[in-house]
């Protein structure tokens, strides 16, 4: 008697075709980068790491931190209005 092994994959098929991201920064110019901490602990600290490596490779940025506080809430209209203002890039981080 022959045992037979069938390998099932877990992943689900995509119901939606994946579309290419086609947002762009020129780093060859001065950049303002928001780094958001979604309140979750670590994400603070994991955005100091972030900073520390976006700033050596891209030195003629500069940064502006947020944090959300809580990691149950969203931000406000208004300051995500006030991010898109001063920022031209930005970083939403986690942490745990």
């Amino acid at each position: 008697m022959v045992a037979v092994v069938e390998f099932l994959d877990p992943r689900g098929e995509p119901e939606t075709i994946p579309e290419p991201y086609g947002l762009s920064l020129d780093l060859g110019t001065t950049h303002t980068i928001g780094l958001v901490a979604n309140g979750f602990p670590g994400s603070v600290r994991f955005l100091d790491h972030i900073e520390k490596a976006l700033a050596q490779e891209i030195p003629s940025a500069s940064f502006v931190r947020y944090d959300k506080g809580d990691a149950s809430s969203i931000l406000s209209t208004s300051a995500l209005e006030n991010i898109q203002a001063e920022c031209q890039a930005v970083v939403a981080a986690y942490g745990h």
